[in-house]
C-alpha cells in the first residue's frame, strides 16, 4: 500500500514525538520514519481514512489497516528482506496489533568479515535500529514466522509497568489461543558479537588479551536457506540495544531435528544490551536461551515453558538475578539446563581434553552468575521433552548461585524411583574437579525440596547433595506431596502469598535453616517486598490471565 502525506506536517509531528518520548537508557538517533501520526491516504471512493501503520521510507511501503490492527506483508519485510533502514512501531489506538505475515529480519546478515566490512558493520548500532512504543503489540502470522535482530542491528523495545511490550502471535490477539498453546509463532533470536566458545581465541578473557584467530560466524537456531543469520566476535561488551517490560508469549518451532526456536535466543549478546523485566510464556522450547555472550538478565518470569525455562551454553558470562520459573502441571523440563562448552562431544582442533581445558584456561566456558531464582518444579514423569526437574550442571560449566530454591513438592513425584524429577545434577568432570576446590564453582543459600534430591556422584564417590550441603546449601525431605505453603500444616514453611510464589519471612520459614545471603530473603521475590511481577506479566496474577495457576 503507498502512502501519501504532508511532508511538513509530519516532519513537524516528528520532531515533537521524539522530543517528549525519552525513556531514559540508551536512545537511538531521530529518524524520518516515525510511524505514530495518523497518514491520511485518499480512496478510490473519494474521502480520507487513517493508516497509522508503520512505512518503509525508501520504498513507501506501508502496512494496511485491518479494524484495529495494522497487517504487514512480505513485500514490507521478510527473511529474505530485511529491514535496511530504521523503523519505529508505534502502540496502536484501541489496543491494536502489528502483524507480520513473514519474518521480521532486522538488518541484514552476514556470513563473513569481507561482508561485515562492506557494509561498515564492527558493533551494535552500526546497522538498522528498530524501536518499539511502550505499549504496543508485535504479532505474527504462523509458526514460519519469526524475528532476528540481526549482529550491528539493534531493538530498542522499552515499555513500562503499565504499558508492557509484547511479542506473540496472530491468534492470540485474535483470541482464538489456549491458554498453554505454543507453536503460535517462532520467536526471537537476538544476534551479536560477544565470545562463544565455538569460535577459536588466543590469549585470556578475563585479563583482557583475548582476540581471536580467524573468523567468527556460527550459524544461529532458525537457519536454513535465505533465513540464515550468524553470530559471535570477540566484544562482550557489544550492544544489541534495550528490551525493558517485554512479554514473548506462545513461541516455539522445530527447524529441524535439534533445531528449535526459544521464546528469546540471545547468541553472543553482549553486556551494553539493556534487559529488565522480561517474560517468556507458553514456549515450545526454552524460555531463553544464551548460546555465549555477556548480557546480563533482571526481574525475569518464565511461565509454561515446555523444555528449559533457563538454557545455558557456549561460554556465557552473564548474570540473572531475580528469576521466578513455574512450569506447567504436566509439562516443563528443566528449570536451569547448563553447559559450559559448545559442541563439547565433538571438538573441532586438537584433542578432545586438550582442546576443552583451553576453554576453560581462556576463562570462555559458561561462568554464569545467578541470585535470587525461584524454581516451581512440576514433577511430572514426561512432558513434551522430558521429565520436570530442577537444575542440570555439564560440559565443563562454571556456575556460581546463591539465594535460590528449587521447589518440586506441590505435586507427588511421579518419577521418585527413577530419579529423573532431581532438584540437582552435576555431571561433568570439569565441573566437578572445580566444585571440589570452590574456587570458581560454587551454589551456596540455597534451599531444595524435591523427592529425588540429586543425580549422578561427585570424583570422591559424594553426592552432590553431600558437596551441596557442605557448601551452605540445604535439601528438605521429601515424600510423596508435601505443600511448603503456610496454608498446609506439612511442618515446612518456605513459600506464602497470593499466588503462593513469594519467599515467607524468614521469622516464618518453618522447617527451613539455610539463610540468604548479601540479601534479605531466598528467591526471587518476597512476601514483604516489592513486587516487581506485578502490572506487566501474564499469567501470574488476576486479571491479567487466562487460568489460575494449578497450585494455588
Amino acid at each position: 500500500m503507498k502512502r501519501v502525506n504532508n511532508k511538513l506536517l509530519l516532519a513537524a509531528a516528528i520532531a515533537a514525538l521524539l522530543a517528549g518520548c525519552d525513556s531514559g537508557g540508551i536512545n537511538i538517533e531521530p529518524t524520518t520514519n516515525d510511524n505514530s501520526t495518523d497518514n491520511s491516504t485518499t480512496t478510490p471512493g473519494g474521502g480520507d481514512t487513517t493508516n497509522n501503520c508503520a512505512v518503509i521510507e525508501s520504498t513507501e511501503v506501508q502496512g494496511t489497516p485491518e479494524g484495529a490492527n495494522c497487517r504487514y506483508g512480505t513485500d514490507f519485510v521478510s527473511s529474505s528482506n530485511p529491514l535496511t533502514e530504521d523503523l519505529y512501531l508505534p502502540a496502536l489506538p484501541s489496543g491494536g496489533a502489528h502483524i507480520f505475515d513473514g519474518s521480521l529480519f532486522v538488518g541484514e546478515s552476514f556470513g563473513s568479515n569481507a561482508e561485515l566490512a562492506e557494509a561498515g558493520i564492527a558493533k551494535g548500532g552500526d546497522g538498522v535500529k528498530l524501536e518499539v512504543q511502550a505499549g504496543a503489540t508485535i504479532a505474527f502470522k504462523d509458526s514460519s514466522a519469526f524475528m532476528v535482530v540481526n549482529r550491528g542491528s539493534q531493538l530498542f523495545a522499552r515499555g513500562t509497568e503499565s504499558a508492557p511490550i509484547t511479542f506473540t502471535s496472530e491468534t492470540d490477539v485474535l483470541g482464538t489461543v489456549g491458554a498453554e498453546d505454543v507453536s503460535q509463532w517462532g520467536g526471537m533470536v537476538i544476534n551479536g558479537f560477544g565470545v562463544t566458545n565455538k569460535c577459536a581465541y588466543e590469549g585470556n578473557l578475563d585479563d583482557g588479551t583475548l582476540a581471536l584467530t580467524g573468523e567468527c560466524h556460527v550459524a544461529a537456531e532458525g537457519s536454513t536457506d535465505d533465513e540464515a543469520s550468524y553470530y559471535g566476535g570477540d566484544n562482550n561488551a557489544d550492544s544489541s540495544g534495550e528490551m525493558t517490560y517485554v512479554r514473548v508469549k506462545h513461541t516455539g518451532a522445530q527447524v529441524a531435528a535439534g533445531d528449535e526456536l526459544n521464546g528469546v535466543a540471545f547468541d553472543a549478546v553482549g553486556n551494553g544490551t539493556v534487559v529488565n523485566n522480561l517474560q517468556a510464556y507458553s514456549t515450545y522450547d526454552d524460555g531463553i536461551e544464551f548460546f555465549g555472550g555477556a548480557v546480563n538478565v533482571d526481574n525475569y518470569v518464565a511461565l509454561y515453558v515446555r523444555d528449559d525455562s533457563i538454557d545455558i551454553d557456549e561460554g556465557y558470562r552473564g548474570t540473572i538475578t531475580n528469576a521466578l520459573v513455574i512450569q506447567s502441571e504436566t509439562d516443563g523440563n528443566h528449570c536451569i539446563e547448563s553447559d559450559g562448552i559448545g559442541s563439547y562431544d565433538d571438538m573441532a582442533d586438537g584433542t578432545k581434553t586438550d582442546r576443552r581445558a583451553e576453554i576453560i584456561d581462556q576463562g570462555i566456558n559458561s561462568r554464569p552468575v545467578i541470585d535470587g531464582l525461584t524454581c516451581i518444579v512440576s514433577a511430572q514423569a514426561k512432558g513434551t521433552h522430558d521429565p520436570g526437574a530442577g537444575w542440570r550442571f555439564r560440559e565443563g560449566i562454571y556456575p556460581m548461585i546463591s539465594n535460590s530454591m528449587v521447589v518440586a513438592s506441590f505435586s507427588a513425584d511421579e518419577n521418585g524411583a527413577e530419579g529423573s524429577n532431581y532438584c540437582l545434577r552435576v555431571e561433568s568432570d570439569e565441573t566437578l574437579a572445580e566444585a571440589e576446590t570452590g574456587a570458581e564453582v560454587g551454589i551456596t543459600s540455597n534451599v531444595f525440596a524435591c523427592q529425588d534430591k540429586v543425580k549422578g556422584d561427585l570424583p570422591n564417590d559424594d553426592t552432590p547433595a553431600d558437596w551441596a550441603t557442605a557448601t551452605g546449601n540445604e535439601f528438605i525431605e521429601v515424600t510423596g506431596k508435601l505443600d511448603p505453603t503456610a496454608g498446609a500444616d506439612t511442618g515446612f514453611v518456605l513459600l506464602g502469598g497470593t499466588p503462593a510464589f513469594y519467599t515467607e519471612a524468614s521469622g516464618a520459614q518453618a522447617g527451613v535453616t539455610v539463610s540468604p545471603v548479601e540479601r534479605a530473603y531466598l528467591g526471587a521475590l518476597s512476601v514483604n517486598g516489592s513486587d516487581w511481577t506485578q502490572g506487566w506479566t501474564y499469567g501470574l496474577h488476576e486479571g491479567s490471565r487466562a487460568q489460575p495457576l494449578w497450585f494455588e
